[in-house]
């Protein structure tokens, strides 16, 4: 009965709770934090620099005036980078359609070509009009240089009006972006039946011709915008010396034609200087294929500038290269070597070959007095090696210099094919130890035995510390074992070592003709396996001394010597023992294995009679029982015994005479 009720007090108790849940519940969902809301940024919430320097100007972009960034840029988030929707102009002709702009018209503005509008227009804002950076022709001066069109006499529309007076800024049918054709546009403004014109232009009717073969339409150092350079018949204004009356059919035409009319006032003879080499244009009367009859820009009336019009003839001569000759890039240009009209010599050089080179490089001439000379040099033939107009090779040489000296030295070229190569042949760096043009060497050395191989063998010649030097090294006689050039054998020797070192060391040669025995590296021919070929901090010029040397191949004896009981001499000196090339004996030995042994051993003794049972010494050959160099055995006895022999019971086996 007391449980039951227990239970109904529960019950109670949590529907109470769940009414008190049920009535306040709102109270406290009100009191709680209101949800979060993510409300949107603008780009000049962070941008704040930018609103500060373009909000003000006079002209913006639609896009930045409207808040529209989108349009043109992607959102970068946190990370700041400049992510446009497209490259280049392609962005702006999303807007400003190709056809409106004129890009499939026949000339059209480098920058647009180039995809560059931005060169022109800020994209976001300006104070000038049409989003431009400058006004006026500052807009275009930043291409354009300012003093070509800002001399002395400035046509007067171009101070009035500026440079879009008479060109388009993004396209145009005419050449140089003109706004109508050349005579055309001129004669909007300059009203050819007025006097003043006819008399300006000596009554000829100039109004049918280019009025750019006379002027500069933007400005000139002289009157009436004429070019810098002038026909005298143009400055004086006396066109009849050279064209027919200006009433004539044809006024325009000339009175005498080709060269005959221009020889009437220049005379032939002086222009070609004593010279019978003639320039082809000037021999055939072409004087217009590089002069303007009337005026230019250029001095003597050229119809380019500098290099520019001799390239329209020799466009070879153009082409880019590395080195480059001076005269050529000169202001002078060609005509530092070369007459424009006629020489007296070969390819119109204003001298002979060689004397005009010589002329510049002082260096060079005064190498002609040195004992010895390269041929070419003497005989004024610099250009069989040197490329006159430049190369793209040092020292404007026409090819890699090996090809170059190959041409000549045609037998070289097959000697230095070989195995081993001097790394300056092998980089075609004759010049390395060759003087090209002169020396006071034989063979235009740079200089003569160890002070040429010096310079990049240093750290094999500057020996201070050496016990032993091959007298060659020592001598400074470096070709007396090694090819300069190329060579077959390893360390560019001049033969295998077996034959190069027996040519001085002829006891061993001898030695080795008569030897039973030869140690392997000198029937192999490797000498220097225990020998330096130049010097040494040993005696006889040994790379390390005995036994550390004979070690390094004999590697089973060294096992031995480590890890068993060693044999004295064996870890002193191996030659107490061996000799070191070659031997009347066996296995290299000094002397007969019992007169050797014995020079230790008491072979007369009692104890060693008795060890061997009486046995004379002279016909035991110790080795065949005791280990030369290390035993694990107090008498250096082999390590596989007969059992009998290692009890001592030599009786079992043997009839032992006493």
């Amino acid at each position: 009965m007391q449980l039951v009720h227990g239970k109904r007090v529960t019950a109670l108790m949590i529907f109470i709770l769940l009414l008190f849940v049920s009535l306040f519940y709102p109270a406290f969902e009100s009191m709680a934090a209101p949800p979060r809301k993510f409300a949107r940024k603008e780009c000049l919430d962070c941008h704040t620099k930018f609103a500060d320097k373009y909000l003000g100007m006079k002209t913006l972009h639609p896009g930045v005036k409207e808040n529209k960034c989108m349009d043109c840029h992607l959102r970068h988030g946190v990370i700041p980078t400049l992510l446009l929707k497209k490259d280049g102009n392609e962005l702006c002709f999303s807007c400003h359609s190709r056809g409106k702009i004129g890009m499939d018209k026949t000339h059209v503005h480098s920058v647009m070509n180039t995809g560059k509008c931005v060169n022109c227009h800020n994209p976001h804002g300006s104070a000038s009009n049409r989003l431009l950076k400058a006004e006026g022709s500052e807009q275009c001066y930043q291409c354009h240089k300012r003093e070509n069109y800002e001399k002395k006499v400035v046509h007067k529309i171009m101070k009035t009006d500026g440079c879009r007076a008479c060109h388009l800024a993004h396209s145009s049918s005419e050449k140089n972006l003109l706004t109508k054709a050349n005579l055309p546009l001129c004669l909007s403004c300059h009203d050819s039946g007025t006097s003043s014109f006819k008399k300006a232009h000596a009554q000829y009717p100039v109004e049918t011709k280019s009025c750019l073969g006379c002027h500069n339409p933007h400005s000139s150092e002289l009157p009436n915008l004429l070019k810098t350079s002038l026909h005298n018949p143009v400055s004086s204004i006396d066109c009849a010396s050279c064209h027919e009356a200006p009433t004539a059919r044809n006024p325009f035409g000339t009175i005498q034609s080709g060269d005959a009319l221009c020889f009437q006032c220049h005379d032939a003879t002086a222009l070609k200087m004593g010279g019978d080499q003639l320039h082809v244009p000037f021999k055939s009367g072409m004087c217009l294929s590089c002069h303007n009859p009337h005026d230019s820009e250029n001095p003597k009336l050229l119809t380019q500038a500098g290099n520019a019009l001799c390239f329209t003839c020799h466009p070879s001569k153009r082409s880019p290269v590395t080195v480059k000759h001076a005269p050529v890039n000169s202001a002078t240009g060609c005509r530092s070597c070369h007459a424009p009209h006629a020489a007296k010599n070969k390819y119109l050089l204003v001298q002979k070959d060689g004397d005009l080179c010589l002329s510049c490089h002082e260096k060079t001439k005064a190498a002609q007095k040195s004992k010895h000379n390269h041929p070419p040099l003497m005989q004024n033939e610099c250009t069989s090696c040197h490329d006159p107009h430049g190369s793209n090779f040092a020292g404007m040489m026409k090819d890699r210099m090996d090809r170059v000296c190959f041409a000549c030295h045609s037998d070289a070229e097959t000697r230095f094919t070989k195995a081993h190569v001097h790394k300056p042949v092998l980089d075609g760096r004759c010049n390395a130890c060759h003087s090209p043009h002169g020396s006071s060497e034989p063979k235009l050395l740079k200089a003569t035995g160890p002070g040429l191989c010096v310079q990049c063998h240093e750290s094999i010649m500057k020996v201070t510390d050496a016990a032993s030097l091959h007298p060659p090294f020592k001598d400074g006689s470096c070709l007396t074992c090694h090819d300069a050039h190329a060579s077959n054998s390893v360390g560019m020797i001049v033969s295998e070592q077996s034959t190069l070192c027996l040519s001085c060391h002829a006891k061993i040669e001898t030695a080795l003709s008569k030897g039973k025995t030869r140690h392997q590296p000198v029937v192999e021919g490797k000498c220097s396996k225990c020998h330096s070929p130049h010097a040494a901090k040993l005696n006889k010029l040994l790379v390390a001394s005995s036994p550390d040397l004979c070690l390094t191949c004999h590697e089973n004896v060294r096992d031995k010597l480590k890890n068993e009981k060693p044999h004295p001499p064996a870890v002193s000196d191996c030659q107490r023992c061996h000799l070191p090339h070659v031997s009347e004996e066996p296995s290299l030995l000094t002397e007969p294995i019992h007169e050797l042994c014995g020079a230790c051993h008491d072979l007369k003794g009692d104890a060693f009679k008795k060890g061997h049972i009486g046995i004379d010494a002279a016909v035991i050959d110790c080795r065949t029982c005791h280990d030369p160099h290390a035993s694990k055995d107090p008498k250096f006895f082999k390590e596989n015994i007969h059992p009998p022999f290692a009890a001592r019971s030599c009786e079992d086996c043997h009839v032992v005479k006493k």
